[in-house]
Order: C-alpha cells, then sequence, then structure tokens
C-alpha cells in the first residue's frame, strides 16, 4: 500500500537564531558518536541500557531518551567516544552567523564564569573550512555572550576543561551540543604504561563482543591473547568479565562535567550502583584470562596497566613466542588478538599464518576473534572466518574476522564436494572463474553488490547477485532471479536444474539457505511467471560508492537496487556536485541519494509511489540528509513535469515499460518518450544534462522527434558496468542536451 506524501520539513528560522532544543521531561534525540564500523554494536549496547531509541548511521548512533540515560551511556558504554547533549540548532551560511547564532544563547544557563570551557569542532562546507576557526568563533560567542550579563569571562582550558562544547557544522546547519563525558570516552583510566601502536579500548571491547566474551565466561569458558603487547584486550576483557563499568575509573569522584545541566543526583545514583556491581564482580573473577607476548618489553607494561586497573590477579602474562602459545586449562574460550599490521608495526603474512597454526594447535574447537590489518592477512591466517566485519583503526581500515570453531573438520574429498552432481560442479567452476576475474575490478571500483552469473552455461538460465552487508554481522546474500525456460523443457528438469545451481552457488559462497533470495518462475495459466515472494520484512544494509542503501532481496521481484545503473549513477553523482538534480520515476531513490552524499546543491525524488518515496526517504536519512534540500514528491511523473517550472541540472529519467496505475494515466515507454523528453530538457538550465535510460528491449527512439529539441547522443556502452558485460542489451540510455548549451 502506498504511504503518505512526506511531510513539510520545519518552518525556517532566521538565520543565526538558535532553536534550542533541551527539555527537562520529554525525551530528548541525542547523538553517540563511535569509531567508524562500531556503529550496528553500539546501536544495540544503547538499546541494552534502557534507551528507548537507538538508531546506527555514520561513525554513531542517534539515540533517545532523557537525561539520566545519557548519563548513563557516559558511565557504562564500552563502544562510545562522546556523548553529545543539544542545546540548540541553527541556519549558519556563515561565520558571522556562527557568532550571532552561539552568543545569542543563554549561555548563564550552562557555564559558570569560574569554570573552565573548551570547544570541539567539525565541519562541512564551502564557508566555513577550518575546525580551529570555528571553534574559536564558538568560544567567543559563548564568552561575548557572559560578559553581555554582566559576568566575568570563563578560562580555556584545552585539556581538563570543567565544560566542554561541540560544535558540528554541516550543510549550513550547526548544532551546538555539551559532552557529557568530557572528553574521549575510550579512555579507562587504568593506562599507564603502553606499548607501540596500543589498540584503543573502545574497539578492544568491540573485538571482545565479537567474540561473544561475556556469555563464554558466564558459562566458565576461558580467553586467549597470544599477541597481547601491552594487555588492552585481555584487561577490557578482565574488566567486563567483572561487570566493572568503563567510566567508574575514568571518572573516579568527579563528574565528567560541570555543565550547570548536569544532573547530579542522577549521576551519583549511577555511579553508587556502578561500585555495588564492582564490587561483587571484582570478587568473583577467576583466573580464565591468558595472555603472552614475544616481546618482554610489552608483559612488563601489559602487568602494570593490569595492576592499575585492579586485575591483575584475574590475568596470566607470560613472554612467548606465538608458535608456543600456551594452551588454557578451559575446555572452552575464545582467543582475541590484534596482531601487528600498521606503518610502525610491519605486517607479516608469515606471522598471521604462523598464528593460525598456533590456534589450531592450542584450541581447535575455541572461537576466535581477530582483528586482522586487511582482508589479506585474515585471509593468510588460513582460518575460515564465519563473520567478516570491516572495523577502523584510526584512520587504519582493518577486517576482524570471527571464526567458531578455529578448526574446522575438514571434509571428505575437499576441493571436489560429494553433494554436488556433475552439473552443479560445472556452475560451481564457472562461478569461481567469474569471482577471479572480476577480483581486480571489485576491488578498483570497491563493488560490494555485482552480478556474478548471467545465464553463463544455457541450460543454467539464472542471473545470480552478490550482495554484501554492510556492517551488521557482514553476510553476504544472493539473489537469484530464474530466467523463463522453454516449454519444451520437462518441468523435472527444470526443477533439477534449478537446485543444482543453488547448490553450487551455496557451496561456493559458503552461504546458508536463509542468505538465498530466490525468484523462480513457475507454470500456468497465463504462462510464466514469477511465484509468491517471502514476506519476511527484512532489509540489509549494503554500500554503494559512498552511499549506505537499504535492500530488500526476498519481500519483491526488485531489491530496490538496481545494479546495472551503477555506472551511471557514479558518473551523475559525480557531475551533480554543488549542482539541482531531479530524479523522475525515481523508485527507491538511489540515483538521489548518491548524488546527496556526493555534495548536490538539492535533489528532487519523483514517483507515484508513496511506499517507494519512503524508501527513499529511508534511505536519505540513512546517510545524514534530509530537509527541504532533498524534495520527494509524490506525483504521476510526466503530468508533474508538464506542470513544473523550476530548472534543474542534471535530470535522470529512467521510466518503467508499461505503468497502469489507478491513480495516473497508462504509460507506454515507447509511446509517450518524445512527450516526456520534451518535457524534461524543458526543465533542464542553459548547460544542464538530461540522462534517458530504458530497459524495454525492443525500444526505438525517435530520433527525428528529439532533433527537434535537443542534441541527443547514445551512451549505453559507457553505462554497462564489467559484471554486465554478458547482457550489454540490459539497458540503453541517451544523453540529451539543450541545442547551444
Amino acid at each position: 500500500m502506498d504511504g503518505p506524501a512526506p511531510a513539510p520539513g520545519p518552518p525556517a528560522v532566521p538565520v543565526g537564531t538558535p532553536f534550542l532544543l533541551t527539555c527537562d521531561t520529554d525525551p530528548v534525540k541525542f547523538f553517540v558518536s563511535c569509531a567508524k564500523g562500531l556503529e550496528y554494536l553500539l546501536a544495540d549496547e544503547l538499546l541494552a541500557l534502557g534507551l528507548p531509541r537507538a538508531t546506527a548511521t555514520i561513525s554513531g548512533v542517534n539515540a533517545e531518551g532523557e537525561l539520566p540515560q545519557a548519563l548513563k551511556v557516559v558511565l557504562w558504554s564500552r563502544l562510545a567516544s562522546r556523548v553529545l547533549w543539544p542545546l540548540a540548532e541553527f541556519d549558519c551560511p556563515d561565520e558571522g552567523s556562527l557568532y550571532q547564532g552561539v552568543s545569542s544563547m543563554p549561555w548563564e544557563q550552562h557555564i559558570s564564569p569560574e569554570l573552565t570551557l573548551s570547544v570541539d569542532a567539525h565541519v562541512s562546507g564551502t564557508e566555513i573550512t577550518h575546525a580551529r576557526f570555528a571553534a574559536q568563533r564558538v568560544k567567543d560567542g559563548v564568552v561575548d555572550s557572559l560578559r553581555a550579563q554582566g559576568l566575568e569571562r570563563p578560562s580555556v582550558n584545552t585539556e581538563f576543561p570543567d565544560v566542554r562544547i561541540n560544535l558540528s557544522l554541516r550543510k549550513g546547519r550547526a548544532s551546538i551540543s555539551i559532552d557529557l563525558g568530557g572528553g574521549p570516552m575510550h579512555r579507562r583510566g587504568w593506562r599507564m604504561a603502553q606499548n607501540e601502536a596500543p589498540l584503543k579500548e573502545n574497539l578492544a571491547a568491540a573485538v571482545l563482543m565479537r567474540a561473544n566474551w561475556p556469555k563464554i565466561h558466564a558459562e566458565g569458558g576461558g580467553l586467549l591473547d597470544p599477541m597481547c603487547g601491552s594487555g588492552t584486550l585481555l584487561i577490557e576483557g578482565a574488566l567486563m568479565a567483572a561487570d566493572v563499568a568503563p567510566g567508574l575509573q575514568r571518572h573516579g569522584s568527579i563528574p565528567p562535567s560541570r555543565w550547570l545541566g548536569f544532573d547530579r543526583e542522577a549521576w551519583n545514583a549511577l555511579m553508587a550502583d556502578a561500585r555495588t556491581r564492582e564490587q561483587a564482580g571484582r570478587a568473583a573473577l577467576k583466573q580464565v584470562i591468558h595472555g603472552s607476548d614475544i616481546d618482554p618489553h610489552a608483559i612488563r607494561a601489559a602487568k602494570e596497566n593490569a595492576e592499575t586497573a585492579g586485575v591483575a590477579e584475574a590475568i596470566w602474562f607470560g613472554v612467548r613466542d606465538v608458535a608456543d602459545v600456551q594452551v588454557p586449562s578451559q575446555e572452552t574460550g575464545c582467543v582475541v588478538c590484534n596482531p601487528p599490521y600498521d606503518e610502525r608495526l610491519a605486517a607479516d603474512a608469515v606471522l598471521y599464518r604462523r598464528l593460525g597454526d598456533a590456534l589450531k594447535r592450542a584450541v581447535p574447537q575455541w572461537r576466535a576473534s581477530l582483528l586482522c590489518g586487511s582482508a589479506e592477512l585474515a585471509f593468510a591466517t588460513g582460518l575460515r572466518a564465519n563473520k567478516k566485519y570491516q572495523l577502523f583503526n584510526g584512520a587504519i581500515e582493518c577486517a576482524l574476522i570471527v571464526c567458531d570453531p578455529i578448526a574446522v573438520p575438514q571434509r571428505e574429498n575437499a576441493g571436489q564436494p560429494r553433494e554436488l552432481s556433475e552439473g552443479a560442479q560445472m556452475v560451481a567452476n564457472r562461478l569461481r572463474k567469474n569471482i577471479r576475474r572480476f577480483k581486480t575490478w571489485k576491488a578498483r571500483e570497491q563493488v560490494t553488490c555485482y552480478r556474478v552469473y548471467d545465464a553463463d552455461l544455457p541450460e543454467y538460465a539464472a542471473a545470480i547477485d552478490v550482495y554484501e552487508e554492510d556492517g551488521g554481522a557482514g553476510r553476504t546474500f544472493l539473489h537469484v532471479q530464474e530466467y523463463a525456460a522453454p516449454a519444451t523443457i520437462p518441468d523435472v528438469d527444470v526443477r533439477r536444474r534449478r537446485n543444482e545451481l543453488l547448490s553450487a552457488a551455496r557451496e561456493v559462497f559458503q552461504v546458508p539457505a536463509e542468505q538465498v533470495a530466490l525468484k523462480s518462475r513457475e507454470r500456468g495459466k497465463g504462462g510464466s511467471k514469477y511465484g509468491r515472494f517471502e514476506q519476511r520484512g527484512e532489509f540489509v544494509l549494503v554500500r554503494e560508492n559512498d552511499a549506505l542503501l537499504r535492500v530488500n532481496l526476498f519481500d519483491y521481484l526488485d531489491t530496490g537496487l538496481f545494479l546495472d545503473h551503477r555506472p551511471l549513477r557514479w558518473h551523475m553523482a559525480k557531475e551533480a556536485q554543488g549542482k539541482r538534480f531531479l530524479n523522475l520515476f525515481c523508485y527507491t531513490g538511489v540515483a538521489s541519494v548518491q548524488a546527496a552524499v556526493a555534495g548536490a546543491a538539492s535533489t528532487t525524488s519523483v514517483d507515484l509511489s508513496g511506499t517507494y518515496l519512503q524508501w527513499c526517504a529511508d534511505n536519505l536519512a540513512l546517510n545524514g540528509k534530509g530537509g527541504s534540500q532533498h524534495q520527494l514528491i509524490q506525483a504521476d511523473a510526466l503530468a508533474w513535469l508538464e506542470a513544473e517550472r523550476h530548472r534543474f541540472d542534471v535530470i535522470f529519467c529512467d521510466p518503467p515499460t508499461f505503468s497502469n496505475s489507478a491513480r495516473a494515466e497508462d504509460f507506454d515507454v515507447q509511446r509517450e518518450h518524445v512527450r516526456l523528453l520534451r518535457a524534461a530538457v524543458a526543465r533542464l538550465s542553459p548547460e544542464g544534462v538530461l540522462y534517458f535510460s530504458n530497459n524495454f528491449r525492443r525500444f526505438k527512439l525517435d530520433e527525428e522527434a528529439i532533433k527537434e529539441f535537443a542534441e541527443c547522443r547514445e551512451i549505453s556502452a559507457d553505462t554497462i558496468g564489467d559484471d554486465f558485460e554478458r547482457n550489454p542489451r540490459i539497458h540503453r540510455a541517451w544523453e540529451l542536451r539543450r541545442y547551444g548549451a
């Protein structure tokens, strides 16, 4: 069912006038930041801490709750970097507006003159590009506001301020927040000594959570790190097992912020409860944690840190080569490890192989969560990963692999799976060949969703698309669409070939049946048609170029992402930077999202379906885009276009072949394309460009009629990606410009 048209955005606020956001009683929307790659884990953690809403976004979570709940996050979150409590928002097109907006806020309600302050700034845009300058202007606005009230100016302390203020300036909109944690929350307060390239504590917590360490500890299992360095993973694991709040040692008896709105009573109650839990947890902690490293200096630092953290008695440390890793006494447990990989510590594939071999020998039935410097280094371990995740250690992109168990029992006749028939083995061989062929292209273009098979073997007539999940469990999904078999092929052969195709695909990609979406054609009255779809309501997040997108692989014939248009979308996104972008027959709005993320000045997306427009809105929101800058219009695209008077710099028009909606006139692309293109060209700016595409195999462009109003050239060949080379007629595309452009 089509949803309602999008609601209008908030009323315009005069430039520089702050819109106050804090509220004493109602839940407040606030932001919890984290390292890239931890967003979904953090959202789960916040919900477990009792927040009513927590939605993952880029490098953080949009949360909702009351102030005491936000303070609980400050004290108990193991993954968060900062907790930003909003004070005000305002339009901020330039430096003057920033100063005006900040100085007009009632800062006497937030900070006393005797307190020190610091300002952190994060800016993006064209007018204000320097974060330190922006932070200075915010500081000036705060100080001048207080002096205007006859108060003394507060001092600045960039290291340990009483009140830390945060500015987020994005797309001409400024958000002013209080950093409730007072600074980076990865600091636990116990790190006194460190080895080279230490792991941040919140990233260590993520590795432990992916290892399922809390559950394993509760069941009596052990924890092992054979390359422990200064002990971050093991100490964090011990504190996690002992139920010690991450912020307890960091803050001690001093609240994290002296902001005047800080709820001291709620904070003291949280601290009292945390200390009670700590006392019970430390008393129950057992020595089931084992660490070793070849570097005696690293082990010395690890012991010092464990002593400071109060968990020295719970961890065994020793100087050992990875090949001589201790075999723990516990029958079950998990291995966590962060082998060397960055520019300071040489990454050695041989070392990774030695690590994998040692673990298979010492703890074959344990679980492992290994943070590796790259997918190639992860592969070098020789371990089969059940799950893979993309994480960032600072600016370094890492691969986190989870293996359960570490040593997978070898099947008989490995490499020639016994369950594959001769036909299925042919398909598997072709899939592996295509994977090798696409490897370089995928890496170069950073492609994660692609077509891997398109009836390469005619008797196995189907298209197989791969969708790699971004974040979450990092799962791989297969979307299989069966082509109609000739009527001369018996049904029994159709079913056999279908099953062989599926068996081969699952074997090659090592995916369970629940991660394979099959769109199978069934014969019946009226000819061949697709059978019933599943109703799972499951959306998977994927990434194309720089945009996150929601796809639904099971509930509809199409997934929400037309893979064949990937090159054209990327071309249009780059061309739309700083320009007005129009997307006609927008479907789920992927092209609009790509343009928005690339920096389009505005996007307008038109479709008759409210369902698709809501999907488009969700995709925009997922990438931090929204508001009046990105319009969603529910309308018959042709009728709207002929009534519209605004002009656009880049237009994308990809109409359906046919449409017979009850709410609009019947549409036939062959019949209506001249009228449609004439109306679209009329809406181009003088230097604008229109991209027209359709997938009607028998479509014939009326070139003579088009010549009357536009310059037109076919660009189909340039818009077909490497994965669609077998099917170059998957769509046709043209570029149209106004005469004289």
